[in-house]
């Protein structure tokens, strides 16, 4: 499939669909709510600031440490940041291996 901008991308019958969402998009609308930076929420989550700025920017997934930290600090579950990250990963791994998977792996 091509790439047709940041996120979208060409459909085989035609159409357009999303592509992945990386968890630091949501993490940075969680940020951009609540006034706060990357290096701020870096602070308050005592992790060094890059890991955060490095989420954000979708260069770095989300460790199970730090979906603790984050779910601590957002009110939330850490579940819910690792789910994120698990989608993003599948979705990805689904792009890269789908179709070669299928044709070298029979189903049972």
């Amino acid at each position: 499939m091509a790439k047709k901008g940041e996120d979208v991308f060409e459909a085989p019958a035609g159409g357009f669909r999303f592509g992945p969402i990386h968890p630091g998009r949501t993490l940075a609308a969680e940020l951009e709510a609540r006034g706060l930076s990357a290096h701020a929420l870096a602070l308050k989550l005592r992790v060094p600031a890059n890991r955060i700025g490095e989420i954000v920017a979708g260069k770095r997934g989300v460790s199970a440490e730090t979906a603790l930290r984050l779910g601590r600090y957002f009110g939330n579950s850490a579940a819910f940041w690792m789910n994120l990250q698990t989608k993003y990963d599948l979705e990805i791994a689904e792009r890269e291996f789908g179709e070669r998977i299928k044709a070298e792996v029979e189903a049972a």
